[in-house]
This record gives C-alpha cells, sequence and structure tokens, in this order.
C-alpha cells in the first residue's frame, strides 16, 4: 500500500457542489433547522467517505462511493462520471487508506449552514504527503449524505 506518500505533486478531487446547488436548495426549508452532529458522528462522516472514495479510486469502481452519495449528487454524476472525474487519483495509484488510524484535525468548526450542509473541513497528518478534505452533507434519504467532495493530497507547504 502506497498509503498517498508516494506522490509530490499536488492531487485534487472534484468539487461538485456547484452542480448540484439548485438541487440541494430543495431541501433549504427542514434541513436549515439540523443540528451539527457529535464529534464522533463526523469523524464516521469523514473516515467513511474518504476511505470510500480512495476504495474507488484504488480499484477503480465508483459504484459504491456512488451509492452512498446524497440523492441530487447521484442524479447528476454516475459512477462512470465519477470515474472520469477522478481519473488523476486512479491514475497515480494514490491509496490513502491510513486515515483510518489517524484522528481527523478540523481547521474550522463543522456547522450546518442555512441551507442544511453540514460542512466538515480539515485534514490528517499524514507523511510525507498529507490528505486534506472539504466535505459537505446533506440530510438525503434520513442520513447525512456527500453533497460535496473536495480531497486534496500534497505536502503541507504546497
Amino acid at each position: 500500500m502506497n498509503h498517498g506518500t508516494h506522490r509530490s505533486t499536488p492531487l485534487r478531487a472534484l468539487t461538485l457542489s456547484a452542480l448540484v446547488t439548485a438541487a440541494s436548495l430543495a431541501f433549504a426549508g427542514a434541513a436549515a433547522a439540523q443540528k451539527v452532529p457529535d464529534k464522533e458522528l463526523q469523524e464516521v462522516l469523514i473516515k467513511t467517505s474518504l476511505i470510500t472514495f480512495n476504495d474507488a479510486n484504488v480499484t477503480n469502481n465508483y459504484t459504491v462511493l456512488h451509492a452512498k452519495l446524497s440523492q441530487p449528487f447521484r442524479d447528476q454524476f454516475t459512477p462512470d462520471k465519477l470515474k472520469e472525474s477522478f481519473k488523476p487519483f486512479a491514475d497515480a495509484h494514490v491509496d490513502f487508506d491510513i486515515i483510518a488510524a489517524k484522528p481527523p484535525i478540523l481547521t474550522e468548526p463543522a456547522k450546518v449552514d442555512d441551507e442544511g450542509k453540514l460542512t466538515l473541513r480539515g485534514y490528517f497528518d499524514t507523511k510525507p504527503n498529507r490528505v486534506s478534505y472539504d466535505l459537505a452533507f446533506i440530510r438525503s434519504e434520513g442520513e447525512w449524505k456527500l453533497i460535496r467532495l473536495n480531497v486534496d493530497v500534497k505536502k503541507p507547504s504546497e
């Protein structure tokens, strides 16, 4: 396993929120009343999202990642579209599964905005490359599901 440590060129995952903003606004009314989940659930959301993303890139199979996305995200992006979007990660053989053994470090407090989106931003202190994330979730099908997935794998000074 490479754990993302062999790569010095920064890799950035696709930010998909702009494409699904209109769809997510439909959830704004009821979702705006959502509370920020506790720290344990935040860690579960972060790790399961990123490990599922990592597994998709390592196996080149985006079906499970697609199934775990929010409905608006799934409506916009098929598994094949995800595969195409994240091709640089798969081609670079980036594997950052080491994050399962590390705590996430938040760079700003978790928050639920007026549209009901839960935002979680931070990084994992991995060496030599840091795995940084900017994730957003909405309530979809009764649980928090991804509406934005943005990941950087690069040296901390870049």
